[in-house]
């Protein structure tokens, strides 16, 4: 009897093990399913998409900027030189409009 009832204790427990391996495997597959339905639904690679694409623009027009930036330091400094030309010719023109005074007399 001892045996009978160690047997059907041991096939009780092979079911059981089965019976939990199986949900254990449906549990995983509802896990994986419900991941790919997530990652559908908030589309995270097409926001990842569309924000490397808008860094990338953000990076070309910093780039122009950067341009625009040099090209007007160059002009200032042309117009400084050319602002202390134009003063040091007024100040020239001062003193020649000086000594014309000073011959006419």
């Amino acid at each position: 009897m001892a045996s009978a009832s160690s047997t059907s204790a041991r096939s009780l427990f092979i079911e059981s093990k089965m019976r939990l391996a199986d949900r254990v495997q449906v549990n995983v597959n509802n896990i994986a399913s419900l991941a790919r339905q997530i990652q559908r639904g908030s589309k995270s690679s097409e926001i990842l998409m569309h924000a490397a694409k808008n860094f990338a623009q953000q990076e070309h027009g910093l780039e122009m900027i950067e341009s625009s930036l040099k090209k007007l330091a160059l002009i200032s400094t042309h117009l400084e030189y050319q602002m202390g030309t134009i003063d040091k010719n007024s100040a020239m023109l001062e003193e020649v409009t000086e000594q014309v005074r000073s011959m006419q007399r």
